[in-house]
């Protein structure tokens, strides 16, 4: 079959793009490495062959064949052992343990106050993953050598820098700003450490983790707050700063003078996050303190909090709708807790196709969350496997993110 043209990718860069996949499981084989880069197989089997003289690969057993002689399939010299994730939340971290390649061998969620501040927050998380790591026995799948930890992710809800790995500026988590997350966790647990906001670990998780792919999408997370997280060609887009896919601090007509938590007024937030609901019903004598009450209510079929709520989908519609017209993806992936409401979702799905351009809906696809509660431990474990690529092809000149040479 032929294949696209595309540019000549310089060989180290090759290289390290090769043991991403193979490192987290998406490619066993030549085949499986030149379909997902969309490139010669030659070109493919070359740099293979090249990888495995050097000892950066290897071959061991067979993989699925699709017909004809079964392919040998590659793997990372030491790539047996397991990645901690942690996903932390305003009153609760759900944490797991992954295998290469993504596959969640356990998981579980701890009671936190994410206003306690980021030593006290981290010593529970780390108390709590070392406690489930301990629950990996010789039964399980790789868990010869106890259940060791090759590394660590976490994401935070807020803006990450991911550079410093540190919060930037976030609302409702005082003295978590310029903390380094990174290096604490290191400390604690003496693996690498990969630190990423929310919305963009669920982003990854949620783009992976549809059975129908697409290359480019977005993900909402609507909840207490709302965030969103950008993928183009596969890859997550962060922005100049960092801050691609923040809309929840949008101004829409419908937030007035709204004060927002971000200091601004009339915010997307103001109008369409579980907060903003739970303000709302509290003005209307409902006794409600978090957005878990607005779902029951909802799902009780209460009339106020139902108009409440597919108001507020209309809200996040409306922002979306440029965000369609804007990015032009494939798909929209609904998760976090208000995206269980159907009223809710089905207001969304309603303001884009009503206001968007018929071009970017023609194909478009708006689905709810494919992992739910999982999506962001599976999409930090990814970005966690990417950064555990071997030093040495990590740090060459043409493999470093553009920007940083």
């Amino acid at each position: 079959m032929a294949h696209l043209a595309r540019p000549r990718v310089a060989a180290p860069r090759l290289e390290r793009e090769i043991l991403v996949l193979v490192s987290s499981g998406r490619a066993r084989s030549r085949k499986e490495i030149a379909e997902s880069l969309g490139i010669a197989p030659s070109t493919v089997s070359q740099r293979v062959q090249a990888m495995l003289a050097s000892g950066v690969l290897e071959e061991t057993g067979e993989g699925a064949s699709s017909g004809g002689r079964r392919p040998r399939a590659l793997r990372v010299p030491g790539s047996t052992g397991h990645l901690g994730v942690v996903d932390v939340g305003g009153a609760h971290a759900r944490l797991g343990i992954l295998r290469h390649g993504g596959e969640l061998v356990t998981a579980t969620e701890v009671p936190l106050a994410i206003a306690d501040g980021p030593e006290t927050v981290l010593a529970q998380v780390t108390a709590a993953l070392g406690d489930l790591v301990g629950t990996l026995g010789p039964e399980t799948e790789g868990a010869e050598d106890g259940g060791r930890l090759l590394g660590v992710g976490i994401s935070l809800p807020g803006p990450v820098d991911v550079a410093r790995r540190a919060l930037d500026s976030p609302s409702r988590m005082p003295g978590w700003s310029g903390f380094d997350v990174g290096t604490w966790l290191e400390r604690a647990l003496d693996v690498p450490v990969v630190v990423e906001n929310d919305a963009n670990a669920m982003a990854v998780g949620e783009h992976f983790g549809h059975a129908r792919r697409t290359r480019h999408s977005v993900s909402v997370k609507a909840g207490s707050a709302i965030g969103a997280g950008i993928l183009v060609d596969d890859r997550l887009y962060r922005g100049a700063a960092g801050g691609a896919g923040d809309i929840t601090h949008t101004r829409i007509p419908a937030g007035g003078d709204t004060p927002c938590t971000c200091g601004n007024r009339g915010c997307l937030e103001t109008v369409a996050s579980g907060a903003h609901l739970v303000r709302l019903l509290r003005e209307q004598g409902y006794d409600v303190a978090a957005t878990a009450d607005v779902i029951r209510l909802v799902r009780d079929a209460d009339p106020v909090a139902t108009t409440l709520a597919r108001t507020a989908g209309r809200h996040l519609g409306e922002v979306l709708c440029t965000v369609v017209n804007f990015f032009n993806p494939g798909a929209v992936y609904l998760g976090g807790a208000l995206s269980t409401l159907e009223p809710f979702v089905s207001a969304i799905r309603s303001q884009i196709y009503e206001g968007a351009h018929p071009l970017t809906t023609r194909d478009l696809v708006i689905a709810p969350s494919a992992l739910g509660a999982d999506a962001n431990l599976v999409g930090v474990g990814r970005l966690l496997e990417d950064a555990l690529v071997p030093h040495a092809l990590a740090t060459t000149p043409s493999a470093q993110p553009e920007g940083a040479r």
